[in-house]
């Protein structure tokens, strides 16, 4: 059964930014359920949940500098939302990576400092329950 305080972990295995990820939190024995970000494509409603915990919105989560984003020469910013979950569902590509959320906060790309953050508020979570 899936817990709500569960560590998603959506990752590229030949994405050097997620093996960093994979290795610190496997190096700081943290729980999570590793999705492959092309083969297991975050549904709309969780790229919905992922972009209610942006801080950035769009920007944070899409990768603008990938040769996919490029090729599409669409303004991100006309379309409506719903139009760009669609696109990402269809070109998982345009994500960055990795995405880590455990469906209250959100991290993107390798970021040890919050990933510190993250699995911190984790073992609070686990003793308390």
């Amino acid at each position: 059964m899936k817990t709500m305080n569960e560590l998603v972990f959506y990752s590229y295995p030949s994405c050097t930014s997620c093996r960093k990820t994979k290795h610190w939190l496997k190096a700081h024995n943290v729980d999570f359920n590793e999705k492959h970000l092309f083969r297991e494509t975050p549904t709309y409603s969780e790229l919905q949940k992922i972009l209610q915990l942006t801080t950035d919105g769009m920007d944070e989560i899409l990768a603008t500098r990938s040769q996919t984003y490029k090729e599409l020469n669409l303004d991100i910013d006309e379309l409506p939302l719903s139009d760009v979950i669609k696109l990402i569902i269809d070109e998982p590509k345009l994500l960055r990576r990795p995405i880590i959320t455990d469906g209250k906060k959100l991290v993107v790309g390798y970021n040890p400092q919050a990933l510190t953050k993250l699995s911190k508020k984790k073992e609070v979570q686990k003793s308390v329950s």
